[in-house]
This record gives C-alpha cells, structure tokens and sequence, in this order.
C-alpha cells in the first residue's frame, strides 16, 4: 500500500482540558452505567471470504491484504475488544440492539445528555494493562485512563494501567462544553480508547464511540429525539505490525511461522489495469488493514435506512499518520456544517457529525475517497429504501 502522509496545521482545544476547575453538571444529575470489558477475541475482517462490493473472490491487490499462506496471517487476527456486559459479575454479554451488527468491532456506544454523568465499571480480560480514556467529557485525574508524569499518586494512579484481571471504575461528567454548541446538531459524537500505551493498545481494537445529546433533546434510550436512524464508523488502517498480538498471530495463523520476517517490505506491485502502483508487497504491506468499523471490501453488515428518515452519522478515525480518510457517500449528500456535500475529511483522532435526508433508493457504495485506501478494502455499502 502506498503511504500519503498529509501534514496538517490544525488549531485545537485538547479535549482532555476544561475551561474550568468543576464541571457545569448538576449535582443531582442522570448516571448512565456502563459494564464495558476490554476482551481478547478472534477477528475476520472479511468473514465471507470474498470480495462483497465487486461480487468476486479475492483478486490483485485485494490478494496482498487478504490471502493466508506459509508466511502470511490473512484475515483472522486475535484483538482485544471492548465488550458490553449485563452487570458487574462480567458473565453475560449484553446484546447489541437490532440493527446495530455494522458497529463490527466497535465497542460499546457510549451515550449522556448535557448536564448527564458517564460511570463506566472497568474490567481488563485482557492479558496486558489496558485503561478506557475518553475525548471530550470532565475526568479527574483518577478517570483520565492516560498514563504521564502528572504529578500524581496513589488512587489518582490507579487508572493509568488497569491490570490483567482487575477493575477500575470511570466517572466522567457531562458538561455543557461536552455537547453540542450552538451550530452544531441536537448530539454529537466523541472518542473513547485505551492508552495504557496508546498506539498499540488502539492498533489491538480497543476504540469505542460517545455520543453526546444536547440537553432536553435525548428519549429514554439516550438517543437524539429528531433522528430516525444513527450510524457510527470508524474508518482507520489497523497496523496489525504494531499489535500486541502481532507474535500470537504468527504462530496461530501461519503455517511457517518460523520462517516469517517480519520486516519484510517485498517488490512493489502494480495494478496492470491502471497507473495505480502499491508499494510494500510483503508482510509489513499485507498486516495493514484498510476498513470501516473493522471490516474490509464490503463485508460489513449493511445499514438500512428509508427514504426522507433523518439519518445522523458520527465519523472517527484515529491511528497513525496515514489515517487521513476521506469518506464518500454515492447516491445521497449529507449536511456539515452548514453545506451540502458528499465527501468529507477526518484526521486522526478527529469525530465529525453529518446528517442525510435520503432521498435517492438502492443499495450504494460507501468508502473513502483516497484512492489507495479504497482499493485496499475501505469500502462499504449502504441501502436507502422507497
């Protein structure tokens, strides 16, 4: 795969900074509890085994990222995942609402109105110290889930590095800084991940969404009461390279795993039926994973909406610096901001809201528009109906 490396001159407020010492919350104010586990499991990107948006088997430079072999892992790769549970005994898996399949690897979505506090019950199933830290929301330092030379001790430091094993409860509130401002939609999305050491606990799958809904605009459920449907995606380049898990998949799912290097590069490759040439061939190349919500050449479950619903999508990316995503929607347009467009940019670590009122029906195609990123499966399909 080719790597576009952007640079970008962006100012921005740190999410982790407040404008003020306390939160603007009530203190009588809602606690939305969360049972959220960081889970090691086995993941197929592409768990057909084909192609979906063309309707064919694996072929060019699809093969590169997808085809297992003596030296190569292909498709299944053990993550570690946050999962919901039903309570704090961490037995029982609380199932995702219907329609809701397409999250994929995606944990569990997070949800406040302004005014709203998060508590999150925090347990690592995982075999290495995972934390949940969020963007966005009040924390104090014993919430912050961020490991740094803060000056802190003792309870503050227990959420640096929650153990194998262990719990840890977050609190985090939601002030009027944490939601919607005044050009903005009636919610809004924000990022949670762990990082305990950021890049390769977020490159192992631990990366979940929060949404927030201005006050008096949430139902009962947490959800934005002018929306008929919400979609989240995370459009991101996993670097399985960079996972904790990058020995356990070679030794799982290759069949030579002695004889794989795991710093090989390999010759170029050139697609013949275009001037498109994808650099890095070996096993570097094919360990990089182009997908949205986890999933790669359409083999995510599709989103379904009807024509005239008021559809909200929240768009994140984070990962490293060639997770610069342009998503494309065919068929429809979707409102930033102000203006109509079909195309928007997300930088790493960057959430953006867009709200669509469909109006075109079919199945569409949905993926980011940079053309590298899209020939190495980050392509999706979303259906209007009449």
């Amino acid at each position: 795969m080719k790597i576009v490396f952007v640079a970008l001159i962006v100012v921005t407020t740190l999410s982790g900074c407040s404008r003020s010492p306390q939160p603007a919350t009530d203190t009588k104010s809602k606690v939305n509890t969360y049972y959220v586990a960081a889970d090691e499991v086995d993941w197929n990107y592409t768990p057909s085994g084909l192609d979906q948006m063309m309707g064919m088997d694996f072929m060019g430079y699809a093969k590169v990222v997808t085809e297992r072999g003596p030296h190569r892992i292909g498709t299944v790769y053990r993550k570690a995942l946050y999962r919901e549970y039903t309570d704090e005994t961490f037995t029982k898996l609380k199932p995702r609402p219907a329609g809701s399949e397409y999250l994929g690897m995606l944990g569990p979505i997070l949800r406040a109105e302004v005014g709203e506090t998060i508590r999150v019950v925090f347990r690592n199933n995982g075999t290495h110290p995972f934390t949940m830290h969020p963007h966005g929301v009040f924390y104090r330092k014993d919430s912050e889930g961020a490991p740094y030379a803060d000056g802190t001790s003792g309870g503050d430091k227990k959420d640096d590095g929650v153990p194998p094993g262990q719990t840890h409860v977050y609190t985090w509130d939601v002030p009027e800084r944490a939601g919607p401002g005044p050009q903005d939609p009636s919610s809004m999305v924000w990022l949670y991940h762990s990082h305990a050491m950021d890049l390769k606990d977020v490159e192992s799958g631990l990366i979940g969404a929060i949404i927030v809904t201005r006050r008096g605009m949430a139902d009962q459920n947490g959800r934005p009461k002018d929306v008929d449907k919400e979609f989240v995606n995370l459009f991101m380049i996993f670097d399985e390279n960079g996972s904790w898990y990058l020995d356990h998949n070679i030794q799982t799912f290759t069949t030579d795993p002695k004889g794989v290097n795991k710093v090989e590069s390999g010759p170029p490759f050139v697609d013949e039926g275009s001037v498109m040439t994808l650099e890095l061939t070996g096993f570097v190349a094919s360990n990089l994973k182009a997908t949205i919500n986890g999933y790669m050449y359409s083999n995510m479950p599709m989103m379904t909406m009807k024509k005239g619903e008021r559809v909200r999508w929240y768009l994140i990316t984070v990962g490293q610096v060639f997770n610069f995503h342009t998503p494309h929607w065919h068929g429809n347009v979707v409102m930033q901001a102000g203006r109509q467009t079909d195309v928007i940019s997300i930088a790493p670590a960057q959430m953006e809201t867009v709200d669509m009122i469909p109006d075109d029906p079919g199945t569409w195609m949905y993926h980011c528009h940079i053309a590298d990123h899209m020939h190495a499966g980050m392509v999706a399909n979303y259906k209007v109906e009449p």
